[in-house]
């Protein structure tokens, strides 16, 4: 797959997952949370008003801080079609 079409297909799948309707479960919105920071290399600290989600999001972002920005649009992509999309 090149980039070009990584890229497509990553912003194809968060416009999929912004227009879902309905509940998405609290693990799978966490990983795609983790995933979609990576990929946009943006580490800032989460902002959440709410300490426990912080806390949950910022968990989530270190179990996802060994991926490089690739595999994070892949494993975004793969989790939408999996989870979302079946």
């Amino acid at each position: 797959m090149s980039k070009k079409n990584l890229h497509t297909e990553f912003q194809e799948a968060v416009a999929f997952v912004n227009k879902y309707e309905f509940p998405i479960p609290a693990d799978i919105l966490l990983k795609l949370y983790a995933y979609y920071k990576v990929a946009n290399k943006n580490y800032n600290n989460p902002g959440s008003k709410t300490p426990l989600i912080n806390a949950f999001k910022a968990n989530a972002l270190i179990q996802a801080q060994n991926i490089n920005m690739e595999d994070a649009m892949k494993e975004y992509i793969k989790l939408v079609d999996k989870e979302l999309k079946s």
